[in-house]
């Protein structure tokens, strides 16, 4: 500040002072005149300083005063900004919360109307579930009536209450006991069909063993023919071969009749293995037809063919056909060359 005083005096001094001091001339001045002259200057300059000093300070006190003043209003522009972004900020936020609180009024408003919506569906549902339960209470009403004097009747019950409960309690279990027995049934069912398949199965492994004991015995039976066979060609061999002595016609006879006996022994016995075995194949075949087990032993002939004879029986012929036809039907059955019984009539 002191810096700028000097230039500012320096300048105003320059403009005040003259440039150049005119010329005198030292013979017509005196020097009192002079130096009055000059003192007249100094106080002329010094009052010049002193008003352009004041003017100076005036105009340095109205621009601290402005200086002072424009602060004051910056301080008080800030103050306002402050507030006024303040404030805005405030309008905002309650700008905010006023749309923040209309979108929960709309919710709300949304869900009231839903829930009286809901409310009177239910009031509707209500209305119809109490009008349906005064139709069934009218039509209850002879029930109530009733069950009101068979409570008069058993005295061991005090209300209806407990009598219907009662009731309820005897149709449960009586629904249970219907459900137990109904599961009873199909395990029996159950138990039947697992049964049936078993005798089934047994049945078919009884049949083919029979059936494989059945040719077993076929082959034994062949087995036993070839040997009678080669044992009577052995005998026969050995009889032409062994010299002997001639013999009577009737020690002969008496050997040619033993050797037919033989052969028409073994024959018999072929057949009646054949016939054992078809009467057996047969009485299976009916047991299984009928679906029962066998109830005879394999060994008893007789009872298998009295089981399947009402079976095999032809329908009655003519009386004067009557014998031929039996004897026939006999004489096919055990002639030799008649193949076997369950050859012929093959499987039922």
């Amino acid at each position: 500040m002191a810096v700028s005083r000097e230039k500012y005096f320096r300048l105003a001094l320059q403009d005040k002072l003259p440039m150049k001091i005119p010329e005198q001339n030292p013979s017509h001045s005196l020097p009192v005149l002079c130096l009055l002259q000059k003192r007249q200057e100094l106080v002329d300059v010094d009052q010049g300083l002193r008003a352009q000093k004041e003017v100076f300070q005036t105009r340095m006190a109205v621009l601290m005063q402005r200086r002072e003043q424009l602060e004051q209003k910056q301080q008080e522009l800030k103050g306002s900004f402050l507030r006024f972004d303040k404030f805005l900020q405030d309008a905002e936020a309650r700008r905010s919360r006023g749309m923040r609180r209309a979108a929960e009024e709309r919710h709300r408003a949304g869900r009231q109307e839903a829930e009286a919506q809901r409310l009177r569906a239910q009031l509707e549902g209500l209305q119809r579930e109490r009008a349906r339960l005064q139709r069934r209470l009218e039509r209850l009403g002879p029930c109530a009536r009733l069950l009101e004097q068979v409570l008069g009747q058993l005295p061991e019950f005090q209300e209806v209450p407990e009598l219907v409960a009662r009731f309820d309690a005897l149709a449960d279990t009586l629904a249970a006991l219907r459900l137990r027995e109904r599961r009873r049934r199909a395990e029996l069912e159950e138990a039947r069909a697992r049964l049936q398949r078993l005798r089934d199965t047994w049945q078919d492994e009884l049949l083919r063993r029979g059936q494989q004991r059945a040719q077993l015995l076929e082959r034994l039976e062949a087995a036993r023919e070839r040997t009678l066979h080669w044992h009577f060609r052995a005998r026969d061999a050995s009889r032409y071969l062994t010299p002997r002595l001639p013999s009577s016609p009737r020690e002969r006879s008496r050997d040619s009749k033993w050797v037919q006996i033989q052969n028409t022994a073994a024959e018999k016995t072929l057949l009646l293995g054949r016939v054992r075995m078809a009467a057996l194949n047969l009485f299976q075949l009916v047991c299984q037809h009928q679906r029962q087990p066998p109830a005879l032993d394999m060994e008893d002939t007789e009872g298998q063919l009295e089981q399947v004879r009402p079976l095999l029986s032809p329908p009655a012929p003519p009386p004067h056909t009557h014998t031929h036809t039996h004897h026939h039907h006999l004489r096919h059955i055990t002639s030799p060359e008649a193949p076997p019984l369950w050859v012929k009539l093959g499987p039922l």
